[in-house]
């Protein structure tokens, strides 16, 4: 086995990156062609996700493969190589399986144990075998991962700790509460007919939402999608569907709005969201946005500008510098933000004068933190701004859930008052500290277990070819020598004919029986796959006879196996 996967997730990079690297379907088919078409490669698959983006191939070449891989992968995301590679990561051989069967558990999920993950990789096996560039050991590898899965949710407790990226956006969205008394009443849009919108509106349906409208560019499925719901027995939603054109209108109705399409640009601008608060409430979202309590002024504190260790052109940024929202805009965390403009502000940060300011000054602004931001990298908190009176938002009159990658939602949208935005960035974050149950040490054992097993199933299958071809040049032997007493003892009768070529064959059977066993259990180890090598050697065995019985052998699995 040479499996090589080279990707990047969640845990490897920002949502800024993995969002600009994300790849369509086409995109996804054209990168396992020229994948399989580079020397290094005879197998791949890619698995693309919300989360993650991984090339899994079968190469003979280590360093080849992850260079080509690399390389591959910067190509067809549009990312530049220099810029991909610190977020990248690889696995090989074992450590690959290992990888793959933690993924399979939700164990490297987002949101630990969920199980959407396994139709993402049954939709990856079925891409590669569309386009013929899954062969035996992806085939074998991807086919196994579904059944630990599976395997994982059966007999641990893991759906306790796992759930659904939805249902945990849900919950993000409900502040914690009760996603059904949160959802009880609300009316709900959902922007794309897929797996995970359709996923999203069947959730919401159960939560008790009392309308879904469902958008979508082809209104077919949109359509299909509206009458599955509308016909559930275990729910009284009111389900239609509307073409994208009516996106707009619907919003200025909805409570809640979940948007995950294969767009590639902005689905919802910050203007739009805007303009369906407006609708909803009559006033303008800046108005909404106005309506804080004053504060007390802020203690005195040492000028801007004079404390050595902010990174910050502080020359470059005003005081009065912002908060709210501009995490997101500025692609830093919130909390090194806020550590920032307390820099900017003199110790303090009053958002009071940002929400007087004018929408150029605080683009300025934004753009000189941005500017640093790029320069620099995230950068380090170094001290703690002094204490400040938290103003509270107000009560959201619009939920949003993005779960689209790229995003469908601007991220401007996280300043709008009135507006509760999760996205997959404000998912990653909440999701860091969650609570894992304790079945997650039993799967993780699950998974060490079924790598052992399938490397050992792995190495023990590839010296089969070997044994088989071994045996066939003993059956070649013994049917040589039948051939050449027939020519010395022409008299011989058939009956003693075949008994002397039965006594032969049981002769050398025994005396590859044990031999043949011994070398599989031997090659089922680790470290095991030189015995094949030795067979070949001890017997001078044509290497082209061997490689003729593992051809054979993979066409026979191929026409045997059935669908994912």
């Amino acid at each position: 086995m040479s499996l090589l996967v080279v990707g990047l997730s969640h845990r490897s990079a920002p949502v800024s990156v993995l969002e600009r690297a994300s790849l369509h379907a086409d995109a996804q088919v054209k990168l396992l062609q020229d994948t399989v078409a580079a020397e290094p490669a005879t197998e791949a698959a890619v698995l693309a996700t919300c989360n993650r983006i991984e090339l899994y191939a079968d190469v003979d070449k280590f360093h080849a493969g992850v260079a080509e891989l690399s390389t591959l992968l910067a190509q067809h995301s549009g990312v530049g190589l220099e810029e991909l590679t610190p977020y990248l990561y690889v696995h090989y051989e074992d450590r690959a399986v290992h990888h793959l069967f933690s993924v399979a558990c939700g164990l490297d999920s987002m949101v630990v144990g969920e199980g959407q993950i396994l139709g993402q990789i049954k939709d990856s096996l079925a891409r590669a075998q569309d386009v013929h560039s899954a062969g035996r050991l992806l085939n074998d590898l991807f086919q196994q991962a579904l059944r630990v899965g599976k395997r994982a949710h059966s007999e641990t407790g893991i759906d306790r700790a796992g759930q659904s990226l939805v249902t945990f956006g849900l919950e993000q969205l409900a502040a914690g509460g009760d996603v059904q008394t949160w959802a009880r009443g609300k009316k709900a849009l959902v922007i794309g007919a897929g797996s995970m919108s359709s996923l999203a509106a069947a959730t919401l349906a159960r939560a008790g939402v009392t309308e879904i409208v469902v958008a979508n560019r082809t209104l077919d499925r949109a359509e299909r999608l509206a009458q599955i719901l509308g016909d559930g027995d275990d729910t009284d939603v009111l389900a239609r569907a509307v073409p994208m054109e009516s996106v707009p209108a619907e919003l200025t109705r909805a409570d809640v709005a979940v948007s995950c399409t294969g767009a590639t640009g902005l689905v919802l601008t910050a203007e739009s969201i805007a303009s369906a608060v407006e609708g909803r409430t009559g006033r303008p979202a800046a108005e909404i946005a106005d309506t804080t309590q004053p504060r007390p002024a802020p203690a005195a504190a040492p000028a801007a500008g004079n404390d050595d260790n902010c990174p910050l052109d502080l020359a470059a940024v005003q005081p009065g510098f912002s908060v709210m929202g501009e995490a997101a805009v500025a692609g830093m965390d919130a909390a090194t933000l806020e550590q920032h403009a307390a820099w900017v502000a003199g110790g303090t940060v009053d958002r009071r004068d940002a929400a007087r300011r004018s929408p150029e000054a605080d683009a300025e602004l934004i753009g000189a933190l941005a500017a640093t931001a790029a320069t620099v990298g995230r950068i380090p908190e170094r001290r703690r701004p002094e204490p400040v009176e938290q103003t509270p938002r107000p009560e959201p009159v619009l939920f949003l859930l993005d779960l689209a990658m790229p995003r469908d939602i601007d991220a401007a949208v996280h300043r709008l008052a009135g507006v509760r935005l999760v996205d997959i960035e404000s998912l990653a974050e909440a999701s860091a500290d969650a609570p894992m149950a304790a079945d997650v040490d039993q799967v993780r054992r699950i998974v060490s277990d079924e790598v052992a097993a399938f490397g050992a199933a792995l190495r023990a299958a590839h010296i089969t070819p070997t044994v088989v071809a071994l045996r066939t040049m003993a059956a070649d032997v013994v049917a040589s020598e039948i051939a050449r007493l027939d020519g010395r003892l022409p008299g011989l009768d058939d009956k003693h004919r075949a008994e002397i070529t039965q006594t032969v064959r049981r002769v050398v059977d025994k005396l590859l029986h044990a031999p043949t066993v011994r070398v599989k259990q031997l090659a089922a180890e680790p470290g095991g796959a030189g015995y094949a090598d030795a067979l070949r050697t001890l017997f001078d065995l044509d290497p082209e006879t061997v490689a003729a019985v593992s051809r054979a052998g993979e066409s026979t699995t191929q026409r045997d196996r059935g669908p994912a």
